[in-house]
């Protein structure tokens, strides 16, 4: 199962997020809700580097399947967007295929 964590604020801002682990939905190579995952989480990371200009940290692991991203500042409109649309995206994915391979939760920091 892939697991994302979103971390946001008290007050509704976001903080960052974890995603880790793999689906499971099938084989390596064939999983394509690991693949939908991978694809929104990676191009969220790299339009909120090159178009919302925020500052994050990033640490990776593939073994583990682990993307971690924090955020250095209360975000901006276009990086909170971008989480937005990432989200929808991921819930989406979520009722397709069901919790059994996607679990999203929210914690507050």
């Amino acid at each position: 199962m892939t697991k994302i964590l979103v971390r946001k604020t008290s007050t509704g801002g976001y903080a960052g997020f974890t995603c880790i682990g793999h689906s499971g939905f099938a084989a390596a190579g064939r999983d394509i809700v690991c693949a939908s995952v991978s694809v929104l989480v990676i191009n969220t990371i790299n339009s909120i580097e090159q178009l919302a200009g925020e500052e994050m940290s990033v640490i990776t692991n593939e073994e583990e399947g682990l993307i971690d991203v924090r955020f250095a500042n209360p975000v901006n409109k276009k990086t909170a967007l971008l989480m937005d649309s990432m989200l929808l995206g991921l819930q989406e994915v979520k009722e397709q295929y069901g919790s059994k391979y996607l679990k999203l939760q929210f914690e507050e920091v």
